[in-house]
This record gives structure tokens, sequence and C-alpha cells, in this order.
């Protein structure tokens, strides 16, 4: 089984060593990892990966080689107990049975209403329209419709209707090393520069050299000079995880492709909306974030903004203060995009979803009315127009 695990990391291109492997037997041997998965999977990651780009494609062949070994006990334990969410069915309604389902009535009635099914609810219940439950049109569990609810005990989206989701999500870090199909991206990227000669005397040059070797009639007379760089400072926020997973290849081609052109580049991730804090590792967002405040505060206003997402989620994460669909917000998302905004003058939206769809999303509308119009396809002619606006 091993060796299948290190010969599929060699196949997923991580490029893990034999020395690194033969080290990672020897630790087995030892009695490291104490008959634990979690502590083998520590080890050998460890082990056999030397760049944090790679830790995607080690934890992709790690669940595909381990897979079902031993459950994971690290879960925390919910207030709302598993039988209640387990899977029995789905519920598949026609698009006019769907008209016939009421939402409760906003954002405050939903809370309310969770907190009152807290308390009352005593068993598992499927296919209703009141309790937590699986297959029902209940505002309030998994696998079922309801035009607004919470979303608890469901491993993905799939009417993407809900206000807010009960479980813990991890998501996956942008690969920028993707090649295929940047270099249209690139060439897109390009008219936002801004060359200027600084630094130390390390490139050659040539007309200076010509010139120098003539007035010294012929002897050889080498002058340098310092490296042309670019002197633009992007600041990229990436939306990551929800309805952005149908679009992440094109990010990662985006991503890629800017971290090529750009020397000074910094990014981070949000959900959504921007709120009080942003990270940089979406393995620990959860305990390792920034805060929003210390970012506005790093970053001086000449550098350049572009956030990254598709801006469709319920209108109360964009309006409401604790209406994140992942946790209770102070302040409401409009609120830090509009701080953000005040601070730098130079920003762009750009949006994988097709414009032809973009008025039937009411949050996507709002959020280009934030951003004052500044709101662009991932698409090259839409690349084209953003960077032309950020360099106005």
């Amino acid at each position: 089984m091993f060796i299948n695990f290190f010969l599929e990391l060699r196949k997923a291109k991580v490029p893990a060593s034999l020395k690194e492997y033969l080290m990672l037997l020897d630790a087995m041997r030892q009695g490291v990892p104490e008959h634990s998965v979690e502590n083998f999977y520590y080890l050998s990651r460890a082990s056999l990966v030397k760049d944090e780009r790679n830790l995607d494609k080690f934890d992709r062949v790690f669940a595909t080689v381990f897979k079902g070994l031993e459950p994971d006990d690290s879960v925390e334990e919910k207030e709302i107990p598993e039988e209640w969410l387990k899977k029995l069915a789905e519920l598949y309604l026609t698009e006019e049975e769907k008209q016939k389902i009421l939402s409760l009535g906003g954002f405050e009635k939903l809370m309310e209403e969770l907190r009152k099914r807290l308390e009352e609810q005593h068993k598992r219940h499927q296919g209703g329209s009141k309790w937590i439950g699986t297959a029902g049109t209940s505002p309030f569990g998994a696998y079922g419709y309801n035009p607004e609810g919470v979303r608890i005990g469901q491993d993905k989206s799939r009417n993407r209707r809900a206000v807010k989701v009960w479980d813990k999500r991890e998501y996956k870090n942008f690969d920028d090393t993707v090649v295929l199909g940047t270099r249209n991206i690139k060439v897109a990227l390009r008219r936002l520069r801004r060359f200027a000669r600084e630094g130390a005397e390390e490139e050659l040059d040539l007309d200076g050299t010509i010139k120098n070797t003539a007035k010294n009639a012929g002897y050889l007379d080498i002058k340098m000079q310092p490296e042309r760089r670019n002197k633009v400072k992007v600041l990229l926020l990436l939306d990551v995880g929800g309805s952005m997973d149908d679009h992440i290849r094109t990010c990662e081609e985006l991503f890629s492709a800017a971290r090529t052109e750009f020397k000074h580049l910094e990014y981070y991730y949000f959900h959504n909306c921007l709120y009080e804090k942003v990270w940089k590792d979406n393995r620990r967002r959860h305990a390792e974030h920034i805060a929003t405040s210390q970012v506005l505060h790093t970053y001086p206003p000449d550098w350049k903004v572009i956030f990254v997402g598709d801006a469709s989620m319920s209108p109360y994460e964009i309006v409401y203060p604790g209406g994140s669909v992942e946790h209770w917000n102070e302040e409401a998302g409009q609120v830090w995009m509009g701080r953000l905004l005040d601070q730098f003058k130079h920003a762009v939206w750009l949006n994988p979803v097709p414009e032809k769809h973009w008025e039937y999303t009411p949050s996507l509308t709002m959020m280009k009315q934030i951003m004052k119009n500044r709101m662009y396809s991932l698409t090259l002619d839409g690349l084209d127009c953003a960077m032309r606006e950020l360099n106005r």
C-alpha cells in the first residue's frame, strides 16, 4: 500500500524523492505515528511534501489511497444529532412546485424560528415542512428545498438558496502553477504595467556599451543599468468556496498568471462578501486570519485592488449585520466594502459568471452598484476593460 501511495504521489506530480520515501518507511518501523491515521497523515506530509503549493495534490492522493481506514474523530460534536440528518432520500421539485413554497419572511424570522426548533425538536424528521430534517420543504436541514433556509448536514449546495450554512466547511487554496490557458490572461494583465529602472545595476545596457566602446577607440567599455521592474502594486481578493467551486479552474488560471506578471502582489481569500477578516490559507482559515482593518492600514492607497468572485449570495449577506452565511458578522458586508473602496480608489471586480446572467441575481446587481459599475466579466475582453479602468 505504501509503495502505491508513493507512486500515486509521483503520478500527481508531487516531487517526492525515493530518499524521502525511505525516510518515511524508517519512521513507520520505529512506530512514530503510533497506529493513528491522523499521525501518519502529518508524518507522511512532512516527509514527502517540500512545497506548500503541493499540499492540495497530496491531500487528494492521500484521500484516494487511504480512504475509509479510520473515522474522523477530530470533528467536534454537534448539538444536532447526526441521525436527524441521515441522507435517506433527496427532494426534487419542479419549478412550479418550488414557487408554491413560501419563505418564512426574512432573516430575523428565520433565525428566530431556528432557535425555537433547536429547543423543541427531540427526534429525527424526513420529508416535512417544519422540523430540522432531510428531503422536505422545511427551512432547516438537508437535501430538500426552501426559498430561504439554513443548510444543515449537507456536503454541498444543491439549489443555492441557503441564507446560512450550519456546518464547518473546508476550502482549498488556488493552485498558482496552472499553465494551460494562462497565456492570454497574461497578455491582458500586461496592460496594468508601469515600468521603471530601479535597484542595483545588474542588466547590460547594450546601447550605452556600444556608444562608450565607439568613444573609446574600439576598446570594449561595458555599461550596466538597473533592471526594469513593474512598479504597479496589486492587492488580489479572492472569493472561495460555495458557488465559486464551479469556477475554480478559471480562477486558478488568473491567480497563476497574476503571480507571474506582478512582482508586487499580495492576495487574501474571503467568502461571498468582504467582512471583518480575510485569510491567506484556506486550510487554516478558522485558526489563522487577518483583520480586514489591518489590511486597510498595511497597504497605501496607490495599490490597485482586484476582487475575484461571482457575487452570488443571499442579499442579507451584503446588507445585514449577522447576514454572513458562515458566522455572525457585527457589521454588514457593504460597510466593509465601503471602507475598502474609500481607501483604494483604483478597484475592480472580476466576475466568472457570464454577463448575460447578471441581472437574474439580486446580490450581483447590488455588488455591482457598490463597485460603482466597475464589475467586469472574467473573460479576455473583460480583463482588458478592467486593466484599462485600473490604469486611469
